[in-house]
C-alpha cells in the first residue's frame, strides 16, 4: 500500500453526505461537525468559505474545496452576508441524530432549482483511529482544486440520482466522495510541486517509488539503506543521496519516522501488546523498540496508551 493510500484508510465518508444542496442568495451555511475533512463541491454558482482563523477564500462553480477541521467554519454567497439577515444553515452529521443524507436538512432545497441559485455537494469525513493524522499535518487549513465541466455534469448527475434515495444511494455517495476525495488531493499534491511532502514527491521518482512502496507494504522487515537500494536498482550510496535530497531526510530517518508514526496509531486504536507493535513496526523486541518510541515521542509507549488524548 502506497503512503497515501494508507494514511487516506482512517479517513471515509460513512452515512456523511449531504448530497444535492441547491442554495438561494442570501445564504450562510455553518458546519459544526469538527470533521478531520471536509469537501465542498460547487456545480453552480459559488461562494466564500470563511475560516475561523479569519481566512476568506472564493470557490466557485467547478471548484473543489477541502477544509482541514475541526474548527467550524461557514460557507456564505459573500463574506458580507453573515453581517446582515439572509437564510442561516448549519450542517453536523456526526450528531447520533443527525440526517444528513436524507432529502432535508435545516430547511436545505434539495434538487433543482431557480437559475442564479447555488448547487453544492458537501461531505463531511469521519476518521477511525490516528492514522491519518499524518496527512492532515501536510494540508493547508483550506486547498481548492478546479475540476472540469465534465466531471461537474457527472458528479450532479450522480448526486441527484442519490437524492432521490433510491436504493443504494448512501453508498454511491460515500464512495462518490471517496473518489472525490483521493482525486482532489492527489490533483492538489501534483500542483504543490516541491512544497509537497515528502512522502508523495518519492512516489513520483523512478528511484525512490519501489523502495517507498515495498517499505510501506513490508514495513515489519529489517530495511536497510542497502535492501532498500536493491529495491530500487541503484547502489547504496546513490540510493541514500537521492533520497535525503528529495525527502529532506535520509532514508533510515524517513523509516524510524514512519514506523514510529504507525506505532502510535496502534497504541492508541489497538489492543496489541507492546512486543507485538514492536515487531509489526520492524523492531525484533519491545525493548529496543520502546527505546525508540521514547526518543521520538518524547513518551513510553505504556506511558502514551495511558495518557488521555
Amino acid at each position: 500500500m502506497d503512503p497515501l493510500s494508507s494514511l487516506l484508510s482512517g479517513i471515509r465518508a460513512e452515512g456523511s453526505v449531504v448530497s444535492h444542496a441547491v442554495l438561494t442568495a442570501p445564504w450562510s451555511i455553518t458546519f459544526t461537525d469538527a470533521a478531520p475533512l471536509t469537501m465542498v463541491s460547487v456545480l453552480r454558482g459559488g461562494g466564500t468559505l470563511l475560516l475561523s482563523d479569519g481566512t476568506e477564500r472564493a470557490v466557485g462553480a467547478g471548484d473543489t474545496a477541502i477544509v482541514r477541521g475541526p474548527a467550524r467554519f461557514r460557507f456564505a454567497n459573500e463574506p458580507a452576508t453573515v453581517h446582515r439577515p439572509h437564510t442561516a444553515y448549519e450542517i453536523n452529521c456526526f450528531t447520533a441524530d443527525a440526517a444528513c443524507s436524507g432529502q432535508k436538512l435545516d430547511g436545505i432545497h434539495w434538487g433543482t432549482g431557480p437559475e442564479g441559485a447555488t448547487a453544492l455537494i458537501v461531505g463531511a469525513y469521519r476518521a477511525s483511529g490516528h492514522r491519518h493524522e499524518r496527512l492532515l499535518r501536510a494540508l493547508p487549513s483550506v486547498l481548492v482544486i478546479a475540476d472540469d465541466a465534465e466531471v461537474c455534469a457527472w458528479l450532479e448527475t450522480s448526486a441527484a440520482d442519490a437524492a432521490r434515495l433510491s436504493a443504494g444511494s448512501q453508498a454511491l455517495m460515500d464512495r462518490l466522495l471517496d473518489w472525490v476525495l483521493v482525486c482532489t488531493l492527489r490533483a492538489w499534491f501534483d500542483r504543490a510541486g516541491a512544497d509537497a511532502p515528502g512522502w508523495y514527491r518519492g512516489l513520483a521518482d523512478p528511484v525512490l517509488a519501489p523502495a517507498l512502496h515495498a517499505f510501506h507494504e513490508r514495513p515489519a522487515e529489517s530495511w536497510t539503506v542497502a535492501s532498500l537500494a536493491a529495491q530500487a536498482g541503484v547502489s547504496r550510496a546513490l540510493f541514500a543521496r537521492r533520497f535525503t535530497e528529495l525527502m529532506g531526510r535520509p532514508p533510515l530517518t524517513y523509516l524510524t519516522e514512519c514506523r514510529m508514526d504507525d506505532a502510535e496509531a496502534l497504541l492508541a486504536d489497538t489492543d496489541l501488546s507492546i512486543a507485538q507493535i514492536a515487531k509489526s513496526v520492524g523492531y525484533a523486541d519491545a525493548f529496543g523498540f520502546s527505546t525508540a518510541f521514547k526518543r521520538h515521542k518524547g513518551l513510553s509507549p505504556s506511558t502514551f496508551r495511558s495518557t488521555p488524548a
